[in-house]
């Protein structure tokens, strides 16, 4: 019941906005990609936090544009997406709208990217976050948002156990925190200070991994992607933080997964500190709107040995709209792309129902609201971030091989040494 008056909600709110609408993408005469007289767009995402509100969104797009129907399928969280979506243009049946990375992908899936320099959005992009998707000028993704990510803590267990988390600026003060709330956990009625999801090789080998690599290649994804080796400059600072997360850790953590970490441990306050970006908000305001709202703030992994860090920030992923297809279905494709990012009532539901950090001009940054991506966007406001180069990493190499081999290391398996120059010859192998 409470989903359903949410949705519903939502749905009311945005419909009242629609009066602030032209009528707007009218894609024409039908397609060989069609139902009835209807232009059907397939969108194939993976961003589960915003399933519910994006279908929503979709339902007042196409109430304003009935010449069109779109179809969502949403494949993410402990599910491969990459896979997924080679599997899905494998069958013949392929998305006209689609989900890519940085470089790499681009370099992946140049062969099926429309250009999408003229539309709306990409006028409206802010500088810097269209760099890794264009090539020879021509722009081939639109991003998502802005996100970032860090530690995500318990504000309350962090007063009552008497640490100011502003004090918290390097490796030591943090790991003398982590020891005080451990020795406090029958008194805070906490099962552990940290849940480490091992299991999700994104958590450990693309986004841990990043706030340690990045610095390495001077926060420039670009400069990961060009690079024929990789040194690990930050490794002894990298097993540090991993070793640390994973020491005070609900058990196993190589078989705990996001949304036990998430849902289940730190939402319900039995755990202290989580691993994770603003993204997260959503699930936990799903299980607790107080404690979403009240309860919760982010700090930087510090990167030992590295003074310039802070929350890495940067655009997740861009949607990429499939040449492959009829040209209708494609300029369909780019407006209901341009009304999200551009409309009144999709500018309304980015920040408001999403809960996304915008990644374009002409959005009030004041209606941010949620403490997490307050954090980020403050953080990049002040220039305290890290950027974000795991987007330039070689094919698979993140979750594949590095997360994989951590995995491995928390299992006793394989030594840190081994799990590091495994990833190095990985990569040189990958460059070659």
């Amino acid at each position: 019941m409470k989903e359903f008056k949410y949705k519903k909600g939502l749905l009311a709110s945005l419909l009242v906005t629609t009066s602030l609408l032209a009528a707007c993408g009218n894609s024409g005469e039908e397609g060989s990609v069609a139902e009835g007289d209807k232009t059907t767009v397939d969108v194939f995402q993976f961003k589960v936090e915003f399933k519910n509100q994006f279908e929503d969104v979709v339902a007042l797009y196409e109430e304003e544009n009935p010449d069109i129907n779109i179809e969502i399928t949403t494949v993410g969280g402990g599910e491969d997406y990459g896979a997924a979506l080679r599997s899905k243009f494998a069958s013949g049946n392929e998305p006209a709208i689609f989900n890519i990375g940085g470089p790499q992908d681009v370099a992946d899936w140049k062969d099926s990217l429309a250009p999408l320099s003229d539309t709306a959005a990409a006028e409206a992009a802010l500088d810097g976050t269209l760099e890794g998707v264009t090539v020879d000028s021509e722009i081939l993704g639109l991003p998502y948002n802005q996100e970032g990510y860090g530690f995500i803590y318990n504000t309350r267990l962090f007063e009552e156990a008497g640490i100011d988390p502003t004090s918290i600026t390097d490796f030591a003060s943090l790991e003398e925190a982590v020891k005080t709330l451990d020795s406090k956990k029958e008194e805070l009625e906490i099962e552990s200070v940290f849940a480490l999801p091992a299991k999700e090789t994104w958590v450990t080998g693309l986004h841990l991994s990043n706030t340690f690599i990045a610095p390495e290649f001077n926060n420039n994804v670009l400069d990961a992607f060009d690079s024929p080796t990789i040194d690990f400059t930050y490794s002894e600072a990298f097993k540090k933080i991993l070793d640390l997360q994973n020491e005070y850790s609900k058990q196993p953590t190589v078989s705990l997964d996001y949304s036990q970490q998430v849902e289940e441990l730190f939402s319900l306050e039995r755990v202290a500190i989580i691993q994770q970006g603003n993204w997260a908000y959503g699930s936990i305001e799903g299980i607790d709107p107080e404690f979403a709202a009240n309860g919760i703030d982010m700090m930087p992994i510090p990167v030992e040995g590295y003074e310039e860090g802070g929350l890495p920030v940067g655009v997740p992923m861009y949607w990429a709209v499939n040449s492959n297809l009829d040209e209708e279905v494609v300029q369909a494709s780019k407006d209901f792309l341009d009304w999200i990012y551009t409309s009144d009532a999709g500018k309304t539901a980015v920040v408001e129902d999403f809960k996304f950090i915008p990644a374009y001009e002409g959005y009030d940054a004041s209606k941010i609201s949620d403490p997490l991506s307050k954090a980020v966007y403050n953080a990049s406001e002040a220039g305290e971030t890290i950027g974000w180069v795991f987007m330039g990493y070689p094919t698979g190499w993140g979750e594949d091989e590095l997360g994989a081999g951590i995995q491995k290391y928390l299992s006793d398996e394989a030594t840190w040494e081994e799990v590091v120059e495994s990833a190095k010859t990985a990569w040189e192998s990958s460059r070659q």
